[in-house]
């Protein structure tokens, strides 16, 4: 397996837990990837413990986002593991800064493998959490490995639906499709005679004085103090150009009727997203099955404002279904 060079300095966007350990620690996908986590342990609590593996959101590193819900559900009594997907962050992989349906569904898998063999999980309660557009891969990997229990998507985007169709399905045609292989394949060639990968860019910076609602959040969560990160995909240089092609021709919810344990989809009532929740927990089929709106929350508001994530509810979610 790949070494990793992990920081050890405390480098994330939220203050540290007095209530919770954490470590640093490193496993691997079945594609060979070294990934890198911070593990979060509860304190003063018997083990073994019902464990998480959180990711997201999409672009974004463990550090952020994903580090603050695994800390807060820590402090709830979770095992938790906030890991960096492959090709990004301290993770290993190359190229760099590659996103893919498959790949990174394994990496959940691959999480779940981790806390499967540690002495302090319990194998019989282990649950997911995807944040933005890891929401739509957790969903992913929840249909595929029956050894996760209960789900989370929070905020969450489809990443292959949003790839192929565009925001709120503008771009929903065989025509446009086709225009967007054209134009990444086009960038392949060139990426292949340049020797290196042209990049896409984060959050736009500077932010134009158009820019929809959604765009100024995403500017005010990647950009500021609040949450940047300079490992972040989203904060500086974005993904590779060609990163999403293979979001093209996929779908990550085709069965998503056929995951027969529990999930709960959190989203924010004034986010531009969540026509992605509402179309996804559709597609549901169960008693088990939650829709959770927080009334008047914005996308990136369930990234980080402690506030307004309901995360009593999260933990009870996973109380309810771990704990049976």
């Amino acid at each position: 397996m790949e070494k990793l060079v992990l920081t050890d300095v405390w480098d994330k966007t939220f203050p540290k837990s007095g209530r919770v350990g954490h470590e640093k620690v490193c496993f691997h996908n079945r594609f060979g990837i070294a990934l890198a986590g911070d593990l979060y342990i509860p304190q003063g609590m018997p083990g073994p413990f019902a464990a998480l593996a959180v990711c997201g959101p999409f672009g974004a590193v463990k550090e952020q986002a994903s580090g603050l819900y695994a800390q807060e559900l820590a402090e709830r009594g979770f095992l938790c593991l906030a890991f960096d997907p492959s090709f990004t962050g301290e993770s290993g992989g190359e190229p760099r800064y590659v996103a893919s349906p498959d790949i990174n569904t394994e990496d959940f898998q691959a999480a779940v493998d981790y806390l499967s063999a540690r002495d302090d999980a319990d194998p019989g309660k282990l649950g997911l959490v995807g944040i933005c557009g890891w929401g739509g891969l957790a969903l992913n990997a929840a249909c595929i490995d029956t050894r996760v229990k209960a789900t989370a998507a929070a905020t969450m985007y489809d990443m292959c639906r949003v790839t192929a169709k565009g925001y709120f399905d503008a771009e929903d045609s065989a025509e446009a499709r086709q225009a967007k292989r054209a134009a990444l394949n086009a960038q392949r060639t060139e990426d292949c005679k340049s020797g290196s990968y042209a990049r896409a860019g984060g959050v736009v910076d500077s932010l134009p004085e158009d820019a929809p609602q959604f765009v100024r959040d995403y500017y005010d969560y990647y950009k500021t103090p609040r949450g940047y990160h300079a490992r972040s995909l989203n904060s500086n240089e974005g993904w590779n150009v060609t990163s999403s092609l293979s979001f093209l021709n996929a779908s990550l919810l085709n069965y998503a009727g056929e995951i027969e344990s529990a999930v709960m989809v959190l989203h924010g009532e004034a986010a531009h997203s969540l026509y992605f929740g509402r179309d996804a927990f559709s597609r549901l089929r169960g008693e088990n099955k939650e829709l959770v709106i927080v009334p008047g929350a914005s996308h990136t508001d369930l990234y980080d404002r402690k506030n307004i994530i309901p995360f009593e509810r999260i933990a009870d979610f996973f109380r309810r279904y771990l704990d049976t």
